[in-house]
């Protein structure tokens, strides 16, 4: 767990210097929100991201990618668990995740 909570808390750290951004935990695990909004956090040797439809199945196509399920048989549809053997994708998901997440609160 520690590289994926080293990886994670650097992405966070980033993310979190941004304008509406902040870190926080969602389901008691560390997560980032934006505008009070998670889009992304860590799930023991992963992490996870909320996407929009085209992203999620780019996301889904990376090697040991899958939908996150906090409970065994239930999937949460946009989001997608990343394993920390591809971190070198997560700063790409998170963005993908934060716009999404940044659309979905601006509109509401």
């Amino acid at each position: 767990m520690a590289e994926s909570q080293t990886e994670f808390e650097h992405l966070a750290s980033l993310l979190a210097l941004r304008p509406g951004v902040s870190k926080s935990k969602m389901f008691g695990m560390p997560s980032v929100m934006v505008n009070g909004k998670a889009f992304a956090g860590l799930d023991g040797e992963g992490m996870i991201f909320k996407l929009n439809n085209v992203a999620r199945q780019q996301a889904l196509a990376v090697e040991g990618s899958k939908l996150f399920e906090p409970m065994a048989g239930r999937p949460m549809k946009e989001w997608v668990a990343v394993p920390v053997a591809q971190c070198g994708q997560w700063q790409e998901l998170a963005e993908a995740a934060l716009d999404y997440v940044k659309q979905l609160t601006e509109t509401a």
